[in-house]
């Protein structure tokens, strides 16, 4: 199965810049995105035999989450179960069969740290929520994880230590959620691959120069991670400040047989 997921910072824009046929063309089983930045009814995609399935913010042109899927889920949840958080759109878990679909856009703690202790509580209640779902079936997640785990995973680690998104604290959650059983799928393949990111600045001449953060992941629980073919990372696609990612998993079709795609 082909699982793709690509934070498009406002989904009207994206779709203006090609979206659409990065859709077609990637051909995923299931497509998550983050930060649509959209209400119910303000836009209306033809997607031919996925279900969509969209988590707004009550907030207007913020945050918001989104999943197609070709195949229709056992059931839905939109959020986490917290109040608090519920009213950003930052969640969506589809449940099928054999796993837990789980497609994220985790709080930023903003440029002055304002919204660290915020950031800091989520990562609490997220991880959890993981684990709970994780102790029935295993999971699948995605999304913007607004982190940059390792020196590794950002250009200039050493002028941006403390910064948001790369502070102790949030590094912290991101060992803690590894270590509850889960594996970041590209450091597992890959794990000294350097200059590699999912996130540039919209400031002059960042991404031509590749001066990016790794923060967009595929997590998977560690009792799956052997089932991994290959994750990606396709920073040549534009449309967005953050380019899509894409996991291949091997798993077992409904007609008993092993897929791979």
């Amino acid at each position: 199965m082909k699982f793709v997921s690509w934070n498009v910072n406002g989904l009207r824009a994206c779709v203006a810049k090609g979206f659409l046929d990065y859709f077609k063309d990637v051909d995923a089983d299931i497509f998550c995105l983050q930060e649509t930045k959209l209400q119910e009814g303000q836009i209306s995609l033809d997607l031919e035999d996925y279900f969509q399935f969209w988590n707004y913010a009550v907030k207007k042109g913020y945050s918001g989450t989104a999943i197609f899927t070709k195949k229709e889920p056992i059931s839905v949840r939109y959020g986490i179960g917290s109040e608090e958080y519920d009213a950003e759109g930052r969640a969506i878990t589809l449940e099928f069969e054999d796993f837990y679909m789980v497609n994220v856009y985790t709080p930023n703690a903003q440029r002055d740290l304002a919204r660290l202790p915020y950031r800091l509580r989520w990562e609490d209640l997220f991880r959890n929520y993981l684990l709970e779902l994780d102790a029935k079936k295993p999971v699948i997640l995605c999304g913007d994880l607004n982190v940059a785990h390792q020196e590794i995973d950002l250009k200039n680690p050493k002028t941006n230590r403390g910064n948001s998104g790369f502070t102790e604290e949030e590094r912290g959650k991101m060992t803690h959620l590894l270590e509850s059983g889960f594996t970041d799928t590209f450091r597992y393949l890959y794990p000294d691959r350097a200059e590699v990111y999912s996130w540039w600045s919209y400031m002059a001449k960042v991404r031509e120069r590749n001066i990016g953060w790794r923060i967009d992941y595929f997590i998977l629980s560690d009792r799956w991670k052997e089932k991994v073919r290959d994750s990606h990372i396709h920073s040549q696609v534009m449309g967005s400040d953050h380019c899509p990612i894409m996991l291949e998993l091997e798993l077992e079709c409904g007609s008993g047989r092993e897929e791979s795609v």
